[in-house]
């Protein structure tokens, strides 16, 4: 039985290493059915786990998404259920990144993807071939740049660069690190660094002129030129690559991406005769990108569709006709304003979806935890049978030393839940406050304030980042506590077009790097400072927030100027995030409290926060 168990997995390492083409995808598909049936494999809940992957992998090759995810996500709870098993575990985290990915569900891609990138990076010896590393580096990367996560995706790139050196030649693997880390080092405003990678990648489309497509460097070549702001070089290489976009779309004149890319590469070049006021060339241009836009209304992208009304827009107000350009505007504005609706009720139901699948994970390691206990005790008791024929003073000694042993693992776990605790109801905060900012945002577009909407969008998208790199962390040091207050305060005085001041007192004689306290833990008192304690319609509300530091003990005290006299109504709201925050402090142990104290003038609420140096 163990000589036909080796075979069998002999035969799943063969089958495994056969790469799936249109030619022999059928057969191996029916091949991998074959072993999924066979009885061997239940003997094995990795090999189970690795069937189900590559039959779900072929499926999605072929376009059966449904299948493939049903099939995947089967591979997922049973490798879940076994320990190591560490490169077909990374595969289907990517390959649940891939599906997640093509439903639009960016934070549950990222999510996964990132799972399949940590155990690349962190086993070297890892048995997985170079193209299948760098494929979930270069995956996961691209994901967290999606979502704001620069240096992390940075470090992914940087890594599938390294592991680039061991691919083919060719292999387009060795291209699109440097691709994706131009495109980041731009957007981090980090333009001293851009020309040495600009090299190699120029360089490799030199050593290899026809194994790359050229159109990526002539891309990253225009983006660097425009930020350096040389519009000449910028024109050069944007009629290049347009010049390409057109070669492709005559070669498949009825695939969507050309001919959204075709739109934008003359939409590029209108822009730069604009900034020029060259007129003729702008308008030239326009109307190329205006005769694709009416042939091909059905396959316009949201994107395309709002950069080509934005210069055309951009033309018109040239030519001197602004109201048109004006009426424009209006339009891309409304269309945005539609989309980003839309977006927001996508983003909130994909969070919740992503809350209830880390819940999820959560569950599964408390079930295993509870296995290995149990398993671990039944191991006690038929040693415990051994035992009792032994010496009673032997018998004494082990019934004291599995006390002492009981005691400690009881003290772990109840340390282990109330570290389990606090992350949950951190979780719990986080859609409170973005429903609160976004709603503010949306305020701003409806009224058009599109300069506030602009700086609010700005400030919000520095406090979420912030927020986001916080929340990865039980304890984050003081000092980037306060910044993201200070943040938080300069939204809500935005948001109330500074209806109030505010102030943020250090402790003296304290390095606020050096103390740690939970993230997000002050935010929510401040925010019930300002909606309920100080007067809202006029300029003269002040809040205050101030830190102490006492004995290990961090006092935070937050003051309000109070409402008017003639506010004759009893505010009796309870926020959730601050009910949350209680829980919190509790949770800290004994030390953690909190205290109001009102008065004549306003109230302060004092919080007292154990604090770890």
């Amino acid at each position: 039985m163990a000589k036909d168990l080796e075979l069998f997995k002999n035969q799943i390492k063969n089958l495994a290493e056969k790469k799936p083409s249109p030619e022999n995808k059928d057969s191996i598909l029916s091949a991998w059915k074959d072993i999924e049936r066979n009885l061997l494999i239940k003997k094995d809940t990795a090999l189970q786990a690795k069937a189900q992957y590559n039959i779900g992998k072929i499926y999605a090759m072929t376009g059966k998404t449904d299948s493939a995810q049903i099939y995947v996500e089967n591979a997922l709870e049973l490798i879940e259920k076994t320990k190591g098993n560490l490169e077909i575990r990374a595969s289907i985290y990517n390959g649940m990144g891939n599906l997640s990915y093509n439903k639009t569900k960016e934070h549950q891609a990222n999510y996964y993807y990132n799972k399949a990138a940590v155990i690349v990076l962190s086993d070297k010896a890892l048995d997985l071939s170079p193209i299948s590393k760098t494929n979930m580096l270069l995956a996961a990367a691209q994901s967290n740049n999606i979502l704001y996560q620069y240096d992390l995706a940075q470090r992914m790139n940087k890594a599938a660069l390294d592991l680039s050196e061991q691919l083919p030649p060719s292999h387009t693997n060795r291209q699109r690190p440097l691709t994706q880390i131009i495109t980041i080092l731009e957007k981090q405003d980090k333009l001293d660094s851009i020309p040495r990678y600009l090299q190699k990648l120029e360089q490799l489309q030199k050593d290899y002129p026809k194994e790359y497509n050229v159109k990526y460097l002539y891309d990253c070549k225009s983006r660097y030129f425009k930020l350096i702001k040389k519009p000449d070089s910028l024109l050069y290489y944007q009629k290049l690559k347009a010049d390409l976009d057109k070669i492709n779309l005559e070669e498949n004149p009825e695939e969507q991406v050309n001919i959204n890319n075709l739109i934008n590469s003359y939409l590029n070049i209108a822009a730069v005769y604009i900034a020029k006021k060259n007129i003729p060339e702008a308008k030239n241009y326009i109307n190329l990108s205006t005769q694709l836009v009416d042939r091909n209304k059905d396959l316009i992208t949201y994107d395309t569709f709002i950069l080509y009304k934005d210069h055309l827009s951009s033309l018109l107000n040239l030519e001197g006709n602004s109201g048109k350009a004006f009426e424009l505007m209006q339009e891309v504005s409304d269309f945005q304003k539609e989309n980003f609706e839309t977006e927001n009720t996508q983003a909130i139901a994909e969070m919740n979806s992503l809350y209830q699948l880390q819940a999820k994970d959560r569950s599964i390691q408390s079930l295993s935890k509870n296995i290995k206990i149990n398993e671990l005790e039944l191991q006690q008791n038929k040693l415990w049978l051994v035992i009792t024929s032994l010496l009673a003073l032997l018998l004494i000694t082990f019934i004291v030393f599995f006390y002492y042993t009981l005691r400690q693992r009881k003290t772990r776990q109840e340390k282990e839940k109330i570290l389990q605790q606090q992350k949950l109801l951190r979780t719990q905060m986080e859609p409170h406050f973005i429903f609160n900012t976004l709603a503010a945002l949306q305020s701003f577009v409806r009224f058009d304030q599109k300069e506030k909407a602009i700086k609010y969008l700005n400030q919000f998208g520095r406090l979420l980042r912030n927020s986001l790199e916080l929340s990865r962390e039980n304890l984050v040091p003081l000092g980037e506590e306060m910044e993201a207050l200070n943040n938080y305060l300069s939204l809500q005085q935005m948001r109330f077009e500074d209806a109030f001041t505010y102030e943020i007192i250090r402790p003296e004689g304290n390095d606020t790097c050096s103390i740690m306290i939970p993230p997000m833990l002050v935010q929510p008192y401040v925010e019930n400072a300002i909606l309920h304690g100080i007067d809202l319609g006029d300029s003269s509300g002040h809040i205050k927030v101030q830190f102490f530091v006492k004995d290990l003990i961090l006092q935070a005290k937050i003051t309000d100027s109070g409402k008017n006299e003639t506010d004759s109504k009893v505010k009796t709201h309870r926020s959730l995030a601050g009910i949350i925050s209680n829980e919190r402090l509790k949770l800290l142990g004994k030390n953690g409290s909190i205290e109001t104290i009102k008065n004549d003038i306003g109230t302060t609420v004092v919080l007292n926060i154990p604090i770890n140096n």
